[in-house]
């Protein structure tokens, strides 16, 4: 059976043996095939996928639990499409393309309702950042006033 052990997939996902092996445990990650002495094998659909995992974690902050949402949608969508593809030119067309459209429209409410969280995060640094700014212009100008007297 070829395959790659953990050690491999580590060094070239950039992620630890221990992150893999929990992604598996949560499901996050589809398990791969084992030897008869029970060592992980992985190809390198394991790896794309570590990496689309990683990259919608990084670029769009998403936690565990928005992660497995996102990646059920993303499965969804690509059987979806692939339905889709294998009625193309039958009155079944319609009904297939309409559950990739909701299915799409599920993954960008996700991403807006990311959006809105990082917008508010943001919102509040910056009032938090102006007042200090305020309070460093205040306090300047009653050290100089103290300092006149």
């Amino acid at each position: 059976m070829d395959g790659m052990k953990i050690d491999d997939v580590a060094k070239r996902s950039g992620l630890t043996k221990r992150t893999i092996r929990y992604y598996e445990q949560i499901g996050l990650l589809p398990s791969p095939p084992r030897t008869e002495g029970g060592t992980r094998l992985y190809t390198q659909d394991h790896i794309d996928f570590l990496e689309k995992i990683t990259n919608a974690k990084e670029v769009m902050g998403f936690s565990l639990q928005e992660l497995q949402q996102f990646i059920s949608l993303s499965d969804t969508l690509e059987l979806q499409k692939l339905n889709y593809r294998q009625v193309k030119g039958t009155a079944e067309q319609t009904e297939k393309l309409r559950m990739v459209l909701q299915t799409v429209e599920e993954k960008l409410e996700l991403i807006e309702q990311k959006k809105k969280n990082m917008l508010a995060v943001e919102e509040e640094l910056i009032t938090l950042r102006d007042r200090a700014k305020e309070a460093l212009i205040l306090f300047g100008e009653q050290k100089n006033t103290e300092g006149r007297g």
